[in-house]
């Protein structure tokens, strides 16, 4: 029996639909979610977050946010949400670059520095999920 998915955020409802599980990066750690799970609310850290519909995986790159767990829906409410297969590579490669440049010019400090680091920690986790699937293709169990 799968559970209904919901993955907003504040510019979007970026999924939508029928699961059998969700993986998900908690802030203190990875959460997995199937079926009749116990009700549940929790923070989420910056990871991967992968869905799986029948013998496929989809797996999306987001950045902070709620978890809601319902007795017949889970809703994430992500800063960002990223579907692998709509990041754009060379724009992740290149946010990449330019956070590491600066960082690396040294001219970064408080604010500035926080938000450097954090478009560097973003940039490497999309290139990650975009690559898994530049890499493997939709995932499918069989």
């Amino acid at each position: 029996m799968p559970i209904q998915l919901e993955i907003v955020t504040p510019e979007k409802l970026a999924y939508q639909g029928e699961v059998d599980s969700v993986q998900l990066p908690g802030t203190e750690g990875e959460l997995g979610v199937l079926p009749h799970h116990a009700p549940l609310v929790s923070t989420l850290g910056a990871g991967e977050l992968r869905l799986r519909k029948g013998t496929e995986d989809e797996f999306f790159a987001i950045v902070g946010g709620f978890l809601q767990v319902l007795p017949d829906k889970v809703v994430v409410m992500a800063e960002t949400a990223d579907m692998a297969s709509e990041i754009d590579l060379e724009r992740a490669q290149e946010a990449r670059r330019k956070a590491e440049q600066a960082l690396e010019s040294g001219f970064v400090e408080g604010p500035d520095l926080a938000a450097a680091r954090a478009s560097l920690q973003h940039a490497l986790l999309r290139i990650r999920v975009a690559e898994r699937r530049h890499r493997e293709g939709p995932r499918r169990r069989g």
